[in-house]
């Protein structure tokens, strides 16, 4: 951490105390994780004071730690003429129908708010995270008062992660349907979904069916920074034909 961040921390730590539950750097941003009871207090201070002057709220998302570090992939040191054959079937969260979703068992701290700030005064950025006491209905006070941006970023996530944002002056649904259950984003919510939105000729009506998309590994494959040395099974077989 470089002389001016560390000084910036211990001004935060000096100024906040005990409002503030932890501070860490990470890929050079810093992360101030701050208690929901604290998170008006503390955001308010970070606008209003003029050491800090954070005047503007770049992106706010929710995040669902449940199964976090989970990988959809094998990692064994081997090589394929096709990185996508090492996907593991029938792993990893998500990959599960709406009747047999498993029942996420009480983690603490799993869902959590992430805020983005600009002091364009100080030239400064930070990263706030609140973490929402009750997994079973996380609820976090709203910053629509603190800063107006957050409005419509709340919305979303309470409309993908179903984080409940008290003293919000219009909390409903703003990615999917008004009539739609669940919230896709959570860790517990199919990858594939529920139900297929398709046009009904008789009815002459958008209606929804089940849907009949088959579980499949969505996410990239790991990349080694080594590969480039190996030689595949393909190449192998190539070579000895």
């Amino acid at each position: 951490m470089s002389e001016t961040k560390q000084a910036f921390v211990e001004q935060l730590r000096e100024h906040f105390g005990e409002r503030i539950s932890a501070i860490h750097e990470h890929c050079g941003q810093l992360i101030v994780e701050v208690p929901a009871s604290q998170w008006l207090t503390v955001t308010r201070a970070l606008r209003d004071e003029a050491a800090f002057q954070f005047e503007q709220l770049i992106d706010l998302c929710g995040i669902d730690y449940l199964g976090f570090g989970q990988d959809e992939w094998a990692t064994s040191e081997e090589v394929t003429g096709t990185g996508f054959s090492r996907g593991v079937d029938a792993l990893g969260p998500g990959r599960f129908s709406w009747a047999e979703r498993p029942e996420a068992e009480l983690q603490e701290q799993r869902f959590a708010v992430v805020v983005q700030l600009l002091s364009i005064r100080h030239n400064r950025r930070i990263i706030l995270r609140c973490y929402a006491p009750n997994e079973e209905l996380p609820i976090v006070d709203s910053l629509v008062e603190v800063w107006t941006s957050a409005n419509w970023y709340e919305r979303e996530a309470f409309d993908l992660y179903g984080i409940v944002f008290e003293g919000h002056p219009d909390l409903r649904r703003i990615m999917t349907d008004y009539g739609f259950v669940g919230h896709p984003f959570r860790k517990d919510f199919p990858l594939v979904g529920n139900v297929t939105a398709e046009y009904d000729e008789e009815k002459q009506r958008v209606v929804y069916v089940p849907t009949e998309i088959e579980p499949r590994v969505l996410v990239p494959r790991v990349v080694r920074e080594d590969s480039r040395y190996q030689t595949d099974s393909v190449d192998k077989q190539a070579g000895g034909a």
